[in-house]
């Protein structure tokens, strides 16, 4: 069965999400064109937003997910790119990036915030809290 769902960040660096890739310990697949998925649409829940049947499967690069039979796609939108990816428990994919993507989701955003804190000048420091991660930003002396 097939269960598609569009990760709901906007990802407009790909530097940054190669960079949670590799924190995360998945392997960012550049320019490979298409995504594992369960492999035939059933019909059986909605498309996301933007996607057609025609395009599930296709990407501009994916991301393999050890321990995951099914991969996540990448998806060129203009200057932006989405994650595409099944979500049917067979794939194994829910249990390593979170339910609706929030690990792949909180990641990429940490490796932007510290991204953007370096180009800037400022030290970026986390801390682990027990709903989540506290960033502190200081500025360079």
């Amino acid at each position: 069965m097939s269960h598609i769902s569009k990760i709901e960040l906007e990802i407009n660096d790909l530097e940054a999400l190669k960079t949670a890739c590799t924190i995360m310990g998945f392997n960012f697949m550049e320019n490979q064109k298409t995504y594992k998925w369960f492999g035939n649409w059933v019909g059986d829940s909605p498309l996301p937003e933007g996607v057609k049947v025609e395009d599930l499967g296709k990407c501009t690069h994916a991301i393999k997910v050890p321990g995951a039979q099914y991969e996540i796609g990448v998806r060129q939108n203009g200057s932006k790119f989405h994650l595409i990816y099944d979500y049917w428990h067979s794939g194994r994919l829910e249990q390593h990036i979170g339910k609706d993507a929030c690990k792949i989701k909180q990641t990429y955003t940490l490796a932007r915030i510290r991204k953007e804190a370096q180009q800037k000048g400022y030290l970026y420091h986390e801390t682990r809290i027990n709903n989540g991660i506290r960033v502190s930003l200081t500025p360079r002396r």
